[in-house]
């Protein structure tokens, strides 16, 4: 009898820090008709023209932590980006292939120690399943590179409930009035 209620209370504090985002996950609203589509229906668009180098390529052109995250499906530490604290008005392009993947507008403070966002720039991301934590996710990549950015999780602020977590180093930031780079070829 007792052996059960330490593991009961023991499952207890294993599920106590999965709460807040259980709470959030049931309160999220339902989508109806949005402007643009939840994650799940995103598509790369058909007017990008992938770009194909090798990983050697991709190794001269990148700092190996980059490398590491987009194209080995690295994931840096939490709270080591600089991205995490970038406020200003601008879009975040993909580290590799400098592609648009993100506005600021849709940058929030998740909390989780990587630079969040509620939604991509449609078209500019593709998506898959991944199950290298067990746990099935859902991994964002940049539908031009392929390079791996992060996971999209249905964890988000209203109205789309969606929480877009990405690696700072898959990532450069170009702020408004500042040209974006053309893309890399």
């Amino acid at each position: 009898m007792q052996r059960r209620h330490v593991l009961q209370s023991l499952a207890g504090v294993i599920a106590l820090p999965l709460l807040p985002a259980a709470l959030r996950a049931a309160a999220a609203p339902t989508r109806g008709s949005q402007s643009v589509p939840p994650a799940a229906q995103l598509r790369p668009s058909p007017k990008i023209v992938p770009l194909k180098k090798t990983d050697a390529q991709w190794r001269a052109l990148l700092p190996a932590a980059a490398f590491n995250v987009l194209f080995q499906d690295g994931t840096e530490r939490a709270f080591t980006s600089s991205l995490n604290d970038e406020h200003r008005p601008g879009t975040f392009v993909c580290a590799a292939c400098l592609l648009p993947v993100f506005e600021a507008a849709h940058k929030f403070d998740s909390g989780t120690g990587w630079p969040s966002f509620t939604q991509p720039v449609v078209g500019d991301i593709g998506i898959r399943s991944d199950r290298k934590m067990i746990v099935q996710r859902t991994e964002c990549h940049c539908a031009r590179c392929g390079g791996h950015l992060g996971h999209v999780f249905q964890d988000g602020p209203s109205p789309r409930g969606e929480r877009w977590c990405i690696n700072g180093v898959a990532l450069n930031f170009v702020p408004n009035g500042t040209p974006l780079p053309a893309l890399r070829a």
